[in-house]
């Protein structure tokens, strides 16, 4: 009788999909941990506010998180890949800007809306060569991009400022109407979250994804390519947070210099607590999405009983750091798992 036993190659290649299982079970675990602390703590609220989940408190607090979802499930995409996007808030803000401005001169609010994603895709597809094709570190690219792209936005608004008077009465309205309590831009983002969320799960290009960022190495040899699967969620990425740019401008009507600065380090917070590993490879956009619902309502929640607003950043900075620390440990332990199991395999063969 012939046995034949994993070679060691063989066993390098299953590293990466046991790991993944295992960081995916842990992962999910930790999503429905922050889907529970959401619920108490928005229950909580509601015991101290009577007024808190009131119809236009929920409304508002759909409204408040609509944004920071869309941007996540760009993110998430792009984390997933073992990467990172810190350039979206300034192509949230130049997007939303030029969006105003065509408004401003009588557009149509549609055209706006698809300039904005254009932007979008633009920058998003600059990130993409530079780190796809010019093999730069993705933190290097962006944080650079992230300056460029604010500069430019500084030089062409200037002083400038679009408000609302400056925009059709149908797009603003557009930015806070709703069916009943679910406001129109929540369904919009629910819309482009269920779609995202089933390209990573049902198609080939959206699992390439998950394999590049367990293992940048075993997904080449795989047949993977990598270069056009990072250049695509740096492009989707983009797209989305040019997408963001419009409802925000549609949201609160107010544009200017300093519309989205800091808004990646939200981005980035809410897809980590969300579940998202920073290592790439695990995670899901409805996990990303949780978070960036966490965070906002913290944002709700800490006025509505008395809390200033100041402890938010406070909050998210720590939430982030327990987020990073976990996937730590869960890395840690995935490492010693596969060793021994490796181990185990190696000692089968020998006997």
């Amino acid at each position: 009788m012939t046995v034949t036993a994993d070679t060691p190659q063989q066993i390098a290649a299953d590293e990466p999909t046991a790991s993944r299982r295992f960081l995916d079970r842990v992962l999910k675990l930790r999503a429905l941990a922050v889907l529970a602390v959401l619920l108490v703590m928005l229950a909580a609220t509601q015991i101290y506010n009577s007024e808190f989940l009131s119809q236009q408190g929920v409304k508002d607090l759909l409204l408040n998180a609509t944004i920071l979802v869309l941007v996540a499930v760009g993110q998430a995409m792009v984390v997933i890949t073992r990467n990172v996007d810190l350039s979206v808030g300034s192509v949230l803000g130049i997007s939303a800007f030029a969006a105003g401005t065509y408004l401003h001169g009588g557009g149509n609010p549609l055209l706006a809306v698809l300039i904005a994603v254009g932007l979008g895709v633009l920058f998003g597809l600059l990130n993409g060569l530079l780190v796809s094709l010019g093999q730069v570190p993705a933190l290097v690219v962006t944080l650079g991009t992230l300056y460029i792209i604010r500069g430019i936005d500084s030089i062409w608004v200037g002083s400038r400022q679009i408000t609302a008077n400056d925009l059709p009465a149908s797009f603003v309205d557009f930015g806070h109407d709703g069916l009943s309590v679910i406001p129109y831009l929540a369904l919009l983002t629910l819309a482009v979250l269920v779609a995202a969320g089933y390209y990573l799960r049902s198609y080939r290009g959206g699992r390439d994804l998950y394999a590049l960022g367990s293992s940048p190495e075993a997904a080449r040899l795989a047949g993977v390519p990598v270069r056009k699967r990072i250049l695509t969620a740096y492009v989707v990425c983009g797209a989305l947070a040019g997408l963001a740019g419009a409802l925000y401008l549609a949201r609160f009507g107010n544009v200017d210099s300093g519309t989205g600065n800091g808004y990646e380090l939200t981005v980035v917070s809410a897809v980590v607590v969300g579940g998202v590993a920073f290592t790439g490879g695990s995670g899901t956009v409805y996990g990303a999405a949780l978070g960036a619902l966490l965070l906002t309502s913290i944002n709700s929640v800490l006025p509505s009983i008395g809390v200033s607003s100041v402890w938010v950043l406070a909050i998210d900075g720590v939430l982030l750091l327990l987020a990073i620390a976990v996937d730590r440990i869960v890395a840690l332990r995935v490492a010693g798992v596969l060793r021994k199991r490796a181990a185990q395999m190696r000692s089968a063969h020998h006997a």
